[in-house]
């Protein structure tokens, strides 16, 4: 029984629309995955109507929300919300906008650093979705600006590098109860890219954080046993995903292909149950 909770589709940044993503997940043997867009509840109600073709697999109403850490970004993933919300259906809105103004000042960067991608492309290539760095990086791939995905980012789109633009972001406590208020359990996606994390984990788990991701794609052995110790002294549940946007299928993990233990889905249930959330599936 495979497992992902984190997977990303056409509604943020990633390659397969919620339908394919659910098509794959099957095809792929899982039995429970999580929808966890950037900053968007889109394609939840997609995911979900696509499962019924599936008995075997449960699909979790989910969200990854950008927020603002000290000194870099912080991702705070929501299981079971309420995707009608319209409180987040507002925050997710403006974050929308934002995330448009900031990836056209991003193409700008890069047009003064004499790189002429095209905004319009860009804008093809997103589609409906919310515009990310993803999509600037796929236009630059596209243009043999680039050698590969990850170099959009290594030279030119990551924090400090010459064409990033900051954008809106909540803050990660705020974010953390936004979940809460939405019917979730808040969950800190991928906790190693955040500085000082074991601190920044401990913060949080005092404002309500649930848990944190410790079978994350690339995570080594040691650094999941360490996660998964400072989740036992906090409480918190040790989640995990592949993180997959099918982007590059040379050098992601596949849906099911993080190691996720079936532990991890017995244990956010009944948390969930515990804080009395409406919970999908087959999980009893």
């Amino acid at each position: 029984m495979s497992i992902d909770l984190h997977l990303h589709t056409t509604a943020s940044d990633g390659r397969l629309s919620p339908a394919e993503m659910v098509d794959l997940a099957a095809e792929r043997g899982l039995s429970v995955m999580a929808i966890t867009d950037h900053d968007t509840i889109e394609g939840i109600a997609g995911a979900l109507d696509r499962a019924k073709k599936y008995p075997g697999l449960t699909v979790i109403p989910g969200i990854e929300l950008s927020t603002h850490a000290p000194g870099n970004e912080l991702h705070l993933l929501g299981y079971f919300i309420d995707h009608q919300s319209r409180e987040l259906l507002s925050v997710c809105r403006n974050m929308r906008a934002d995330r448009t103004e900031r990836a056209c000042a991003m193409v700008e960067k890069l047009n003064a650093l004499g790189i002429p991608v095209k905004w319009e492309r860009v804008c093809q290539i997103a589609g409906e979705a919310n515009i990310g760095r993803p999509h600037i990086a796929r236009a630059l791939l596209e243009g043999d600006y680039i050698n590969s995905f990850e170099e959009a980012f290594e030279l030119y789109l990551a924090q400090g590098k010459p064409a990033y633009v900051e954008r809106f972001k909540i803050t990660p406590s705020e974010a953390v109860q936004l979940v809460i208020r939405c019917g979730g359990l808040p969950v800190m996606a991928h906790p190693l890219t955040v500085n000082n994390y074991e601190a920044v984990i401990g913060e949080l788990a005092a404002v309500g954080l649930e848990g944190i991701e410790v079978y994350y794609k690339d995570f080594s052995r040691e650094q999941r046993n360490n996660l998964l110790a400072i989740a036992m002294k906090l409480n918190l549940i040790a989640t995990g995903g592949s993180d997959y946007h099918g982007i590059d299928n040379s050098a992601e993990v596949p849906p099911g292909g993080a190691g996720v233990p079936w532990k991890v889905v017995e244990a956010l249930y009944e948390r969930a149950r515990q804080k009395g959330l409406q919970v999908p599936g087959n999980e009893g």
